[in-house]
C-alpha cells in the first residue's frame, strides 16, 4: 500500500483480520516494543488508515473495503501505474470508486494541471501530497463499503463535467454479460462517467474475469481499453479485442 512501511502494512493486515487489538497484543505479535507500535499507529492515524482508541486501534475503513485493499496488491499497483501513464499535463480525468482506480491518482505524481473529478474517497490521501492535481469530489450518499459517494446527486454533478479519460472498475467481467457489479448505484455512476469522457479505460485485475455481478454496467464493446495483469484469461482478452477494445497487460 502507498506510503507505508512493511511493518505498517503488517499492522493493517492484522487489524483487518482481528478487529480492535491492543498495543500490547500488536507489539507481541510483531516482536517489537509498544513504543514502536504506538509510533506506527500515530503514523497510520495521520494517513487516515486507522482510528486510535485508548490503548488500541481500529482499521478506519469498512471490512469489505479493507479486504479489497489487501488483495492482489502488486497487480493493482502495476495496472494503476500503466493507466496513469496515459494522462498528460493539462488533462481532465474521471475516476470511479474502487481500489484499483483510486491508485491511478497515486501515479499521477509529477503531472501538472490535471483535473480529477471523482466519487472515490480513497483518492484524497494522494490529492493531499500532489499539488499538480485539482480534485473535485462529487457529493451524494457515502457508502463505506465502497469508499464512494453515490446516488442521484452524484450522477447530476458528474454530468456537469467532461474529461479526456475515465478510469473505471468492475466487480465482474465476462464477454457474454459484460461489466457487472454487486450494487446498482455503482452501475449508474460508471455509465455516467463513460458518457462524459472521450476515452474509457477499465482498470481490472485478473481475479474479476469470469465473475458475474448482480447488476450489468456496460457491454464490453462500450469501453475503449482494458488494462489488466498477466493472469487475465487470454481467450477473454482476445474476444474483447475482436470487439474493438484495446488490451494492455501491465
Amino acid at each position: 500500500m502507498t506510503g507505508l512501511s512493511s511493518r505498517e502494512e503488517k499492522i493493517l493486515g492484522i487489524l483487518s483480520k482481528e478487529g480492535d487489538l491492543s498495543v500490547a497484543s500488536l507489539a507481541e505479535n510483531l516482536g517489537v516494543s509498544q513504543v514502536t507500535i504506538r509510533t506506527d499507529l500515530r503514523s497510520l492515524d495521520s494517513k487516515g488508515y486507522v482510528v486510535r482508541t485508548r490503548g488500541s486501534a481500529l482499521v478506519a475503513c469498512h471490512p469489505l473495503m479493507s479486504e479489497k485493499q489487501n488483495s492482489h496488491v502488486q497487480e493493482k499497483e502495476r495496472i494503476a501505474e500503466r493507466a496513469a501513464g496515459l494522462v498528460q499535463d493539462g488533462d481532465s480525468v474521471l475516476i470511479c470508486n474502487g481500489t484499483t482506480s483510486a491508485l491511478v491518482a497515486r501515479y499521477l505524481l509529477g503531472r501538472k494541471d490535471v483535473n480529477v473529478v471523482t466519487n472515490n474517497t480513497l483518492i484524497l490521501p494522494y490529492a493531499r501530497v500532489n499539488s499538480g492535481l485539482t480534485v473535485t469530489l462529487v457529493g451524494g450518499e457515502f457508502r463505506p463499503q465502497t469508499e464512494g459517494n453515490v446516488g442521484p446527486a452524484t450522477v447530476r454533478q458528474i454530468q456537469d463535467y467532461h474529461a479526456k479519460w475515465a478510469f473505471l472498475g468492475t466487480d465482474g467481467f465476462t464477454i457474454e454479460h459484460g461489466l457487472t457489479t454487486a450494487l446498482a448505484e455503482n452501475a449508474e455512476i460508471i455509465r455516467t462517467m463513460c458518457r462524459q469522457a472521450d476515452n474509457t479505460v477499465l482498470t481490472v485485475d485478473s481475479s474479476k474475469f469470469g465473475r458475474k455481478g448482480f447488476v450489468k454496467i456496460l457491454e464490453v464493446k462500450d469501453i475503449d481499453m482494458i488494462i489488466t495483469d498477466s493472469g487475465a484469461p487470454a481467450e477473454m482478452l482476445a474476444a474483447a479485442e475482436e470487439l474493438g477494445v484495446k488490451v494492455i497487460k501491465a
